[in-house]
């Protein structure tokens, strides 16, 4: 077998580059697995990144299971997304509806994921910059959802728009308005947060991250302290451009200036638990 490229030989495949390949991808199917804690998959990006033949025939193992390889690298190891009819798919869908019940909690609980975005990488310089870490807290994320609402609002009432649409309709304009009235975080008989309230959501959404290897705790801090690993970087890439995701950055509610960020001073009218600020910060 010869290059097209320059004639020089090259060494034919075998069934054990095939079973490393096919292993490389078991691995990038690990979420929360990264190479620095394992020794064979520290050696098998090293040679994805070196073996242009061996890389070629991991995409091909990772395309044939219905996988999109996003990076291969030391610190994302092998990140992939899954298409929409690979088995190995986690559809919001599906995930919501193992998440709440009712359809208004569902669509409440896309919103909590899009906020987390929106917090963990509010800049398009932040997605570009691999060394990047954004940080959330629950607290943070269901206090920057309740001010977007209060700009929605004001927009609303600029406009003369006084309907109150249906709670499970698409677009932000009907987001606020649910999320608004649900309560911040209720009680149980033994104090424990409402699992339908806003703060509980929000808690869910980020337990999902965690499991999914695209958040790690650092804190209890206002709810729960959160950082961005890598691969949520990648994934949050894809989601950047989706109108939902401009529509909520453009409402200004995390200002960003010289690098760091905060959520804008809250009105004290407005329900929000205690310790409700630290979104994120850069390093």
């Amino acid at each position: 077998m010869t290059s097209p490229q320059d004639g020089a030989p090259a060494a034919a495949l075998t069934p054990s580059d095939v079973a490393d390949a096919s292993r490389l991808v078991s691995f990038g199917l690990q979420a929360r697995l990264l190479p620095a804690r394992d020794a064979e998959y520290t050696e098998l990006v090293r040679r994805y990144r070196d073996d242009p033949a061996f890389a070629r025939l991991a995409d091909a193992v990772a395309t044939g299971l219905g996988l999109v390889v996003l990076e291969v690298s030391p610190r994302a190891g092998m990140a992939l997304a899954a298409g929409e009819d690979s088995v190995f798919a986690v559809r919001m869908g599906d995930y919501s509806r193992r998440a709440a019940s009712e359809t208004t909690d569902r669509f409440l609980h896309g919103l909590a994921h899009l906020a987390v975005a929106a917090m963990a990488f509010p800049r398009p310089e932040d997605l570009a910059d691999d060394g990047y870490l954004g940080r959330i807290t629950v607290n943070g994320v269901d206090a920057f959802v309740r001010q977007a609402c209060r700009r929605l609002e004001e927009q609303a009432e600029l406009v003369g728009d006084n309907t109150d649409p249906a709670s499970d309709a698409p677009g932000l304009e009907a987001a606020w308005r649910v999320w608004a009235r649900r309560s911040t975080t209720g009680a149980t008989k033994d104090a424990r947060r409402l699992s339908g309230s806003t703060i509980g959501i929000t808690g869910k959404a980020v337990a999902f991250l965690v499991e999914s290897g695209f958040l790690q705790k650092t804190a209890d801090d206002a709810g729960g302290t959160y950082r961005t690993t890598a691969r949520y970087q990648l994934q949050v890439r894809d989601l950047a451009g989706g109108a939902a995701m401009a529509e909520l950055l453009e409402l200004g509610v995390v200002p960003v200036s010289d690098g760091t960020a905060t959520l804008l001073p809250a009105d004290h009218t407005e329900e929000l638990v205690a310790d409700a600020g630290l979104p994120f910060h850069s390093l």
